[in-house]
């Protein structure tokens, strides 16, 4: 009976080319967008899963008065945690961002690199997380001096050589110092945690290796710049370890910041637990659930086609069905028939599919900014869900399509009145609304994505990011021997026809600051305003006119002025929104008045008009200027043509005076714009997935089109004969569809509408949802719509009525 089934369908398969391919087709691609979606979020869950000690590891991060929370702490913290609570079995600290700096294999001829993927860890690194280690004893990194590097840089700067035992040079703000390469391990891409070397935390603890930076030494509980991971006892209730935490900090500190402990879980560090979680986390959990939720509603426009061409094609078989049922077939033997014939459908679909996910890998890869394949799919328990919603979805359509087709009323069918009935017709009707329900809600989240893209991209910063090339400054070298060389490289810089002006400053526009800090009232603050946080930006004299800052009041610092000594400075400038959050009413008036900063008083000299630092995500920061000449960041103002030769004479400058550094640029506005590659991911995964969708849903509707056609052929020859147009013919066919594709949007129009606003609520500056944006989607759909239906339409309208006719 199976071999006999698996016969019949292959030949209805043959036999209805036309719905077959539609039908393959469609299925096929809603299954490849499954998969390829599926493997993004299958990645996304697998992240820092294979650290063993993930279910009892918990990161320590602050929370201030006003809700706001970073994962930076003071380092001290860790041991005093695990001497005074015995719920803390061990812990594990690593620094991301202080340790970068310019690294170079031992030797005169070797070439250094600028590494910003490194940091300095605990001598228990490897043992507290589970990164594999290739080479190397994972306690040799409790000596100082010592360092672990990745495959990856081991092949970068050793090539086929042993590494382990060679040495590496790093120069950064503690000096340059020798390291000993005594280990090699894996850095997998799915860990939240990115060094690609880690060097001993324990070199630090020799005050003679921090070059004066006294903030960084690893007992202070004053200055925050480390990652603290907790390895609690298992059953240990975690909220009430943190609550003991802030009240031995809060115990222990003589500044009242006003700061609490929080212990966030480290399975929720990558994806947060829940929507409203506030805590900082490195992936975005609302995004992966709205890639699985379009993935799961693109296959649901291929079940929808499957179901509607099914049901449609049926009528051709009701005279087979009939027949079946007189000489005694049961329904059980029709549905198992039919339901056969769906598996084989969804079979050589999800093998064209497989065939489709291998030739768009690439493509999608280069979409999301990772590597993956279907062997991801292994890595987490979402591929579990994935086969049941599809095996769900496959027997649906299925069992739907098998039951409808079984219980036709063998009666009605031989009589010829099947076709009479209303129900199957409505149900066509409702799938073709919700395919483009859906089609069209993706399409308005595309446009919508995009103009808040641009409008972020072409808004106003109030700051000149064109033509500004910035070069990083050396590290490499003595200090005395730096401080001349500078001076003679700026000077000669200044000096290129190409050159129109530089600047010199510790952050630029489109980076962080240099830091963060809190500590400054006015005489007329009120208690509790030393905790604001303010943003420091360290400058030269020329960094206002380089990027075009407009000062709104006061003056620009002199040159003498950003040499005196950090300590001694007494000046400072301030932008608008800083003013206003130590409570002037002008700027007139802050320029009057002292303000204090901890026990130093200083003046504002200066008030610059708010510009955005970083991106329109956020809201404009209060930054405090400060002047030094920092050598940092050099931001050159450059004549517009023939770019490449004069980066090339700067780099032969630049290598004149700092031989053993790298020279290392980038230009402004597309340094400042990758500050919206999370945007333009979701443009372009949401366009992809709105023309995926749409070309999905097409496919059904111009097999629905040929179906009405067919069985109007007759009704089309007759009103030829009558005199009626082409034009006219092809109105009357697409009349009925266009009014689907009409309700289709009238639905999707205001729930997209809510679910927008809301997104683009979590933007400090946006656009606003205008009518035009619901024109075009409506448009666009309805254009797409009449191309479909029309080719059917006219080659109907075009057939000699004496074909349609000559059976009567």
């Amino acid at each position: 009976m199976i071999r006999n089934y698996l016969k019949i369908a292959f030949r209805n398969l043959i036999r209805n080319k036309v719905y077959s391919t539609i039908n393959i087709a469609g299925l096929a691609m809603g299954i490849a967008a499954f998969l390829l979606i599926l493997e993004y979020v299958s990645f996304e869950k697998s992240v820092n899963q294979f650290h063993t000690n993930l279910p009892e590891m918990y990161r320590l991060i602050n929370l201030d008065a006003k809700g706001n929370t970073w994962a930076e702490v003071e380092p001290g913290w860790a041991p005093r945690a695990k001497q005074n609570f015995n719920e803390v079995k061990d812990y594990c600290r690593f620094s991301d961002d202080v340790a970068k700096g310019i690294v170079k294999r031992e030797g005169n001829n070797s070439e250094s690199f600028r590494e910003n993927n490194i940091g300095y860890a605990d001598g228990n690194f490897f043992s507290f997380f589970s990164f594999p280690v290739i080479k190397g004893n994972k306690s040799s990194l409790n000596q100082p001096k010592t360092v672990f590097i990745t495959d990856k840089i081991a092949a970068k700067y050793f090539g086929k050589t042993d590494p382990i035992g060679k040495i590496l040079t790093l120069s950064n703000q503690f000096g340059t110092l020798s390291y000993s390469v005594e280990g090699v391990y894996n850095a997998p891409e799915n860990s939240d945690i990115n060094l690609d070397m880690v060097f001993s935390l324990k070199t630090l603890e020799n005050p003679a290796n921090l070059n004066g930076n006294d903030w960084a030494a690893v007992n202070n509980i004053d200055d925050q710049y480390i990652n603290t991971f907790l390895l609690l006892d298992k059953g240990t209730n975690y909220k009430s370890l943190e609550s003991k935490l802030s009240t031995y900090r809060n115990a222990q500190k003589t500044d009242k910041d006003g700061v609490q402990f929080r212990l966030q879980p480290a399975v929720n560090i990558h994806l947060a637990e829940k929507f409203s979680d506030t805590y900082q986390t490195s992936g975005n959990v609302k995004y992966v659930y709205t890639l699985g939720a379009i993935a799961f509603l693109i296959l649901l426009i291929a079940w929808f086609n499957y179901i509607n061409l099914s049901t449609a094609n049926s009528l051709k078989r009701a005279s087979e069905v009939g027949v079946r049922k007189v000489i005694g077939a049961t329904p059980g033997n029709l549905i198992g028939q039919f339901l056969g014939e769906s598996a084989l459908m969804n079979l050589l679909s999800f093998s064209v599919a497989i065939l489709l996910v291998y030739m768009l890998q690439p493509f999608f890869n280069q979409l999301i900014g990772k590597n993956l394949s279907l062997e991801i799919l292994g890595s987490s328990s979402v591929w579990i869900i994935g086969l049941s919603v599809f095996l769900i979805g496959m027997l649906g359509s299925g069992i739907y399509t098998a039951y409808a087709l079984s219980n036709y009323n063998p009666v009605k069918i031989l009589k010829g009145k099947l076709t009479k009935t209303s129900q199957g017709a409505f149900l066509r009707k409702s799938l073709v609304v919700s395919q483009f329900s859906i089609s069209i809600a993706l399409m308005l989240v595309t446009i919508v994505i995009y103009s808040q893209l641009k409008f972020m991209q072409n808004q106003n910063l109030g700051v000149k990011t064109s033509q500004l090339l910035v070069i990083r400054g050396p590290e490499i070298g003595s200090d005395s021997t730096n401080k001349i060389r500078k001076a003679a490289f700026w000077n000669e810089i200044g000096e290129q026809s190409f050159v129109k002006d530089y600047s010199l400053s510790g952050s630029v526009p489109g980076n962080f600051y240099n830091f963060n800090t809190s500590g400054f009232t006015q005489p007329g603050s009120k208690a509790g305003d030393e905790l604001a946080l303010y943003a420091f930006t360290i400058i030269g004299d020329r960094y206002l006119n380089v990027y075009d800052i407009k000062l709104k009041a006061g003056r620009n610092f002199t040159p003498e002025e950003t040499k005196v000594e950090w300590n001694q400075n007494s000046k400072v400038i301030m932008n608008e929104t800083a003013i206003r959050r130590l409570g002037f009413e002008s700027a007139e008036d802050a320029l009057k008045t002292k303000i204090k900063w901890d026990e130093r008083y200083l003046e504002i000299i200066g008030v610059v008009k708010d510009y955005h630092h970083t991106g329109l995500q956020k809201a404009i920061d209060p930054i405090i200027f400060y002047p030094q000449n920092s050598s940092q960041y050099i931001t050159i103002s450059l004549t517009a043509d023939n770019m490449q030769e004069k980066i090339a004479r700067l780099e032969k400058i630049y290598k004149s005076y700092f031989t053993d550094n790298p020279f290392d640029y980038f230009f402004v506005d597309e340094n400042f714009n990758k500050q919206y590659v999370s945007e333009q991911q979701y443009s372009h995964i949401f366009t992809t997935a709105s023309v995926w969708a749409i070309f999905i849903a097409c496919l059904g509707l111009f097999g629905l089109a040929t179906f009405t056609v067919e069985n109007r052929n007759k009704e089309i020859g007759i009103r030829k004969v009558l005199g009626a147009s082409v034009v006219s013919i092809v109105g009357l066919l697409s009349k009925d569809f266009l009014l689907l594709i009409v309700i289709a949007i009238v639905i999707a129009s205001p729930l997209t509408y809510y679910f927008m606003q809301k997104w683009l609520s979590e933007f400090a500056y946006r656009i606003n949802i205008s009518w035009w944006i619901f024109a075009v989607a409506a448009g666009l759909s309805l254009l797409i719509a009449v191309l479909t239906i029309m080719f059917q339409g006219i080659k109907a309208a075009l057939i000699n009525p004496v074909k349609s006719l000559k059976s009567e």
